[in-house]
């Protein structure tokens, strides 16, 4: 079976929909929980989760703010034997909980789907068709993560020592110890982020960020350059 990990922070937003979504596209036969695990929030996030609680297998956990940490924390306390990690603001594809088994079936430990943005801006359209091809550069949180609970532990999780390329960080390792599969099914991805920040803008410092990481920059000069350049 499968825990859905969803870190969120201040997502009122976002999440019922993306609850929403889950309860429409899953099994619940495939579902073993859905763990929220909130960082802080100071709007309604916790008040709408707890809402679900009576309709999906809702499980709300508390956790010190950083992405990596709560997605720890989700994985600590799940037990299914896959863990899926999910955006906050990433929608899923129709069965996707029988797409992963079906890969976890298939020996694939850890993978991810397409992405599409919700979006038509012809820079996102480019960047989103990269996504189809299995190469460590492609890959990113939005995409969304499965990897089967053995194999998460063995590599000890995401390292909390990133507060940002925290996903890509952990992917670079799957791939290095494991193998990656993709799936040809997409998820659907908020593009926000670059509304507020601007398309070429963000795209450019999210490539920066990626050049420094290549050429060996630690954690703390990632987050400063992000802090410095990127408004959340």
């Amino acid at each position: 079976m499968i825990s859905i990990i969803i870190p969120v922070l201040n997502e009122a937003s976002t999440i019922s929909n993306l609850l929403n979504d889950i309860s429409k596209k899953a099994s619940v036969k495939n579902i073993s929980e859905l763990i929220i695990v909130d960082g802080g929030s100071e709007d309604d996030t916790y008040e709408i989760v707890s809402g679900y609680s009576k309709t999906l297998p809702i499980i709300i956990l508390k956790s010190e703010k950083g992405r990596a940490r709560q997605m720890n924390v989700g994985a600590q306390n799940a037990s299914g034997e896959i863990l899926y990690f999910l955006h906050a603001d990433t929608l899923p594809p129709a069965d996707f909980d029988s797409q992963i088994i079906s890969e976890i079936n298939k020996g694939n430990v850890a993978g991810c789907f397409r992405m599409k943005f919700d979006s038509i801006h012809p820079i996102l359209v480019i960047s989103q068709w990269f996504t189809r091809f299995n190469f460590k550069s492609c890959r990113g949180g939005d995409q969304s993560l499965f990897i089967a609970k053995k194999e998460f532990q063995q590599l000890e999780g995401y390292n909390e020592d990133y507060t940002i390329y925290e996903d890509c960080e952990l992917i670079d390792r799957i791939y290095n110890q494991y193998g990656f599969t993709i799936i040809k099914d997409y998820v659907i991805t908020s593009a926000r982020r670059y509304a507020t920040n601007g398309t070429l803008k963000l795209q450019y410092h999210f490539a920066v960020i990626h050049f420094k990481k290549w050429l060996g920059a630690n954690p703390k000069i990632l987050y400063s350059y992000y802090k410095e350049n990127i408004s959340s």
